[in-house]
C-alpha cells in the first residue's frame, strides 16, 4: 500500500489537517522538535508551515551542500562517459549505458523505496538513507575498476544514482516549502545554483588531478579507484552530520496548512493528487528537459573533438573536459543569474525566456561550422556553450512551479519530479546511437526535439496558470511568525489576520468542514 502511485498511502486527509489546526503549534516549537532525531508523521501538523526566513536559514544552508555533492558525481559522470569509451573500447551509443544506469535509478527509486520512505520517516532520515546508499554504490567502484568491467561501473554508477535520487526525492522539496512559499522559486534556484558549482568543480580536477596521469595509451582506470574511495568517505561522514543536524520536519499536513493559510488568489483547492494536471505536465516537460539537458552535457566533449579535427584525440578529449568545465561555469553563471532575476520578476517569465533562448542557440549549434570539417569550429562550439547558461534554471523552476498547491500532496508530486530525470537514462541513448551514424554535431537535432516538447510548459503557465501563480508572490506567510494572508481560508474562519491561537483553537473546535 505505500508504494501506490495514486490513493491516500500515508497522506493525511483533510480532514485530519482540519482537525489539529486549531492546536497547531508554533514555527518556534516545529524547529525545536528537531533535536528528537525521530521520525515524524506525515499526517501530523507541526508547526513548520510558518517558518519565517530567518528561521529556515541554517537547515537550507546545510541541504545545499548535498547539492554540491551530486553537482559533483553529476559532473564527474559526463567525464568519465568519455574517458571509457578510449579506455574501455567502447562506441558513444554503448557509454550511454552509464548514464541509462544512473539515471535509470531515478525512475524506479522515487516511485518505490524513497517516495514511500520520505513520506513515512521524513526528510532527515531520507537524507541519511540517500547518504549511505550514495557511499555504497561508491565504494563499488574500486573492484570495477580493478577487473575493467564496463557492466561492474554501469552497476555500481546505478547505486549511486539511487543514493542521489534518495536525496533529491527529499532535498528539492525541503527546500521549496523551508520557509515563506513566495520565495519558494527564488530559494530553489539559489541552493542549485551551488549544484553547478559542484558540476564546474569536478571536471575541472578531472583534466588536471584526476585523469591527468592515464598513461600512454590513456587506458588507466586506477585514478577511478581513488577517487570514488574519497567520495564514500565523505558521504558516510556527512551522513552521520546530517544525523545531528537541525533540521525541522516539514510534513504534507503542514504543507496542506499553509496552503489554507495561503491567499485566495492562489485558487487553491484540496484535490486528489490524479486530478493535479499541472503536475503531470510539469513531470512531462521535466522528462524531456532533463533528458535534452543530460544527452548535451554528456557527448559535450565528443562534440568538441568532432569540432577539433586540428588535434590528437586524447589531446581534444582532455582540451574537451576544460572546454566543458567553461561550460558549466556558464550554466552556474546562469543558476546565479537566474536567482537574481527571481527577486525582482516573475519565475514563470524566466522559465519561458530562457527555455526559448535554449532552442534558438542549440540550432544554431548545429548549423554552424565555422571550420568547415578541416579547422576549428569555434562558431558552432561557442553556441553549444551558450545553451548551457540558459539551461541552468530550467529543472528547479519547473520543479517548484509544479510543486505549487499541491497541499497534502507535495511529497508525492515531488517523487514523480524526482522521478521524472529518468529520461537522462533515454534521451542520451538515442543521442550516442545517431551520433555514431551522422556525426555529434548534426545529432543535437535530437535533444532539440525533446527542448521543443518541454517549451509547452511554460507556455501553458503563462497563459492559463499566471493569476494563480503570481498570488504566491504576494503572500505574507512566514514574513512574520504567525502571520496569515487576510483572505486565506484560516483568516476567515477564525476572523482576520489579527487572531490568536486561542481565537482559532475555539474556532476550529466548533466549526463545522
Amino acid at each position: 500500500m505505500g508504494f501506490k502511485l495514486f490513493g491516500n498511502g500515508a497522506e493525511p486527509t483533510i480532514e485530519e489537517v482540519h482537525q489539529q489546526q486549531g492546536r497547531r503549534p508554533s514555527a518556534t516549537e516545529a524547529i525545536a522538535q528537531d533535536r528528537r532525531r525521530k521520525s515524524v508523521s506525515d499526517r501530523e501538523v507541526t508547526g513548520a508551515s510558518q517558518i519565517t526566513l530567518r528561521q529556515s536559514i541554517v537547515p537550507v544552508t546545510l541541504v545545499t551542500v548535498l547539492f554540491f555533492l551530486w553537482g559533483f558525481a553529476y559532473g564527474l559522470l559526463d567525464v568519465l562517459n568519455s574517458r571509457f569509451q578510449v579506455a574501455l573500447h567502447i562506441t558513444q551509443g554503448e557509454s550511454s549505458g552509464l548514464q541509462g544506469a544512473y539515471f535509470g535509478a531515478y525512475f524506479i527509486g522515487p516511485l518505490t523505496y524513497s517516495g514511500w520512505f520520505v513520506r513515512k520517516f521524513g526528510y532527515r532520515w531520507t537524507f541519511i538513507l540517500g547518504l549511505s546508499i550514495y557511499c555504497v554504490g561508491a565504494l563499488m567502484f574500486w573492484p570495477s575498476a580493478v577487473k575493467r568491467s564496463f557492466g561492474g561501473f554501469c552497476g555500481s554508477m546505478f547505486i549511486v544514482g539511487s543514493g542521489l535520487s534518495t536525496l533529491e526525492t527529499s532535498a528539492n522539496p525541503y527546500i521549496a516549502v523551508c520557509g515563506p512559499p513566495k520565495w519558494s522559486e527564488f530559494r530553489l534556484e539559489l541552493s542549485q545554483s551551488f549544484q553547478a558549482v559542484g558540476s564546474v568543480v569536478a571536471p575541472v580536477l578531472a583534466s588536471y588531478v584526476i585523469f591527468k596521469n592515464v598513461g600512454e595509451n590513456g587506458e588507466s582506470l586506477e585514478s577511478v579507484q581513488w577517487v570514488y574511495l574519497g567520495i564514500a568517505g565523505f558521504v558516510g561522514l556527512l551522513a552521520v552530520v546530517f544525523y545531528f543536524a537541525p533540521i525541522p520536519e516539514i510534513t504534507d499536513a503542514d504543507m496542506a496548512d499553509q496552503a489554507e493559510m495561503t491567499t485566495a488568489a492562489t485558487g487553491y483547492k484540496d484535490k486528489p493528487i490524479s486530478k493535479q494536471y499541472t503536475l503531470f505536465w510539469g513531470v512531462a516537460a521535466q522528462f524531456c528537459y532533463v533528458g535534452a539537458q543530460v544527452a548535451i552535457a554528456s557527448y559535450f566533449i565528443n562534440y568538441y573533438t568532432l569540432a577539433r579535427p586540428d588535434e590528437a584525440k586524447i589531446t581534444a578529449q582532455q582540451q574537451g573536459a576544460n572546454y566543458y568545465a567553461i561550460a558549466q561555469g556558464l550554466f552556474a553563471a546562469g543558476r546565479f543569474a537566474a536567482a537574481g532575476f527571481m527577486y525582482v520578476t516573475k519565475p514563470r517569465y524566466i522559465l519561458l525566456a530562457f527555455q526559448t533562448f535554449i532552442m534558438i542557440f542549440l540550432i544554431a549549434a548545429i548549423a554552424v561550422d565555422t571550420g568547415h570539417g578541416t579547422r576549428a569550429n569555434w562558431g558552432g562550439l561557442s553556441m553549444l556553450m551558450i545553451v548551457l547558461f540558459f539551461e541552468s534554471c530550467i529543472f528547479p523552476t519547473i520543479f517548484t512551479l509544479s510543486l505549487r498547491g499541491l497541499g497534502r500532496h507535495t511529497k508525492r508530486g515531488a517523487s514523480f519530479l524526482v522521478a521524472s530525470i529518468c529520461g537522462g537514462a533515454v534521451i542520451p541513448a538515442i543521442l550516442g546511437n545517431v551520433a555514431d551514424k551522422i556525426g555529434t554535431r548534426k545529432a543535437m537535432v535530437v535533444p532539440l526535439s525533446f527542448f521543443v516538447i518541454a517549451w509547452s510548459f511554460p507556455i501553458y503557465l503563462n497563459l492559463f496558470k499566471g493569476k494563480e501563480l503570481d498570488a504566491y508572490r504576494e503572500s505574507k506567510v512566514g514574513s512574520e511568525e504567525g502571520v496569515i494572508d487576510p483572505d486565506s481560508r484560516m483568516a476567515s474562519i477564525s476572523g482576520g489576520p489579527g487572531r490568536t491561537d486561542k481565537d482559532i483553537e475555539a474556532t476550529v473546535e466548533f466549526k463545522n468542514y
